[in-house]
Parts: C-alpha cells; sequence; structure tokens
C-alpha cells in the first residue's frame, strides 16, 4: 500500500498567529511536524502553505513545500489542491496531518492510511482515544465522536456526547461509572483522492456550519467515516501560546 502525506500549514493562524514558524529549540514547529511525519511510511511528505515565509523555512529545512491558495475555506480544501497539482488517481490515499502537531507519531499516521485502504466502503478514516475526565467531556474545544459497534462514526460533536443524564443531574464533577464510553476526536485524516474531489464541490453543511467541524459535511452526505482508538497516546497539538511552552517543555525533556 503507498500514501501520501500533506501538511497543510496556514500563516494567519487566528488563536496564534504564524505559529507553523515559532522556534521549537532550533527548529521552526512545521519543520517538527515534517520531520515526524516523514518517519512513517508515507511515500511522500508534503507542506502544502499560502505563505512564502513558511515556505522558504520549509525548503531551507530540506523538505518539500507547495504554495496553495491563501483563499482556501478550510485545510481540506487546500489538501486537494495538492491532490490536483500532483495528477494523484482517484485510488490514492492521503493522509492530512495538521501543521500543528509537532508531537504526532508516526505510527498512528500509518494506522490511519492503513484503516482507509482496508475499509472500502469508508470515504474517511480516522481516529479517536478515550475521554477520562469530566472537564474534557465539558469542553467545547475537545471534539466527541460517537461511534456504532461497526467503527463507523454517527455524529462529530463540540457537546457532551452521549450525555450521562442522571449522573450529571447529581453533580459534573467526575465522569460516572457506566458502560458508556466518551471518546475524543483526534484531528488527523486519511481520505481518497476521489473523494477529495467531491468533497469540495458540496457547500458547507449547516451541522457544520453550527459545529465548526467540516467532517459533518461528509456525514451529511451519507459519507461513512471509519473510527478507530489511535494505536498510541497521540500529544495535543498547539493551538495557544500555552501549549506552544508545554510542547516546548517536552521537546526539552526528551532531547530531541
Amino acid at each position: 500500500m503507498s500514501f501520501s502525506v500533506v501538511i497543510p500549514a496556514r500563516y494567519a493562524s487566528t488563536r496564534l498567529p504564524a505559529k507553523a514558524l515559532e522556534d521549537i529549540h532550533g527548529k521552526p514547529m512545521v519543520q517538527r511536524v515534517w520531520e515526524q511525519a516523514s518517519l512513517s511510511a508515507a511515500d511522500e511528505v508534503i507542506v502544502a502553505t499560502d505563505d512564502q515565509r513558511i515556505l522558504d523555512a520549509v525548503q531551507l529545512a530540506g523538505a518539500r513545500g507547495l504554495m496553495t491558495s491563501a483563499d482556501h475555506p478550510t485545510g481540506t480544501d487546500r489538501l486537494h489542491e495538492v491532490a490536483a497539482a500532483q495528477h494523484w488517481p482517484d485510488e490514492h490515499i492521503v493522509v492530512n496531518v495538521q501543521g500543528d502537531e509537532p508531537l504526532i507519531p508516526p505510527a498512528v499516521i500509518d494506522q490511519v492510511a492503513v484503516n482507509l485502504a482496508e475499509h472500502r466502503d469508508a470515504g474517511i478514516a480516522t481516529l479517536c482515544e478515550p475521554i477520562v475526565s469530566a472537564e474534557d467531556l465539558l469542553s467545547p474545544n475537545v471534539v466527541k465522536v460517537v461511534m456504532g459497534e461497526d467503527s463507523i462514526a454517527r455524529y462529530f460533536s463540540r457537546a457532551p456526547v452521549p450525555w450521562p443524564r442522571d449522573a450529571f443531574a447529581r453533580h459534573r464533577r467526575q465522569l460516572p461509572d457506566s458502560d458508556a464510553c466518551w471518546f475524543r476526536h483526534i484531528g488527523i485524516y486519511a481520505y481518497r483522492v476521489g473523494f477529495l474531489r467531491r468533497f469540495v464541490a458540496w457547500p458547507s453543511a449547516p451541522m457544520e456550519k453550527l459545529e465548526q467541524l467540516e467532517q459533518l459535511r461528509a456525514l451529511h452526505h451519507g459519507v461513512m467515516i471509519h473510527v478507530a482508538q489511535a494505536c498510541c497516546e497521540v500529544p495535543a497539538g498547539v493551538d495557544t501560546q500555552t501549549d506552544l511552552e508545554a510542547v516546548r517543555k517536552a521537546i526539552k525533556g526528551a532531547g530531541a
């Protein structure tokens, strides 16, 4: 099985502008992400950006970069532009690795690509991990996913789903003991190129606009999304200055 990795890296990040270029112990963050992705089994790793400064940093690091439009509303649209420019065939698998994941384990990149290859009925493959605290369940910044026993997603939400009605009626300080499981969605995706072409042609779905979760566009159109628990722990990405300091500390501790 062959697959490619594309790392969308915008300059104008809302909460932490220019975060792709933030220094992490001598290397810009986007280089750290590219290095992790390059340890996967991918045939190639391409950084897709909308800014010359990011492209210059990528090329200085010896990585492959591609300038893309600054007008893309989502990272998936940027991914599609790369796939079209590379003339990848419809069945080719592309893994979208977020440009703010400098600690992403290469194993989960391989995992999500293999999962899509093995599940022909799915249009997307992605990953999750258990939620173990009420704080995370209640946080709108932690995206939740509900799956059936077939590992196909039923819904993604920023809301606490499923809602533990009786337990939370008493208090909301901890998760109840229950057979129910709560899962955090991990934002790594595998697609086939043919699906990407369909996806970017669809308008945003109503529930996508409400939740600000573009994977809901796929569910709106009846696309099956395969969800598996990640094969290893996936450290949090970088959305804020606090996140950035935590990553710097982790990488310093690992001596990387």
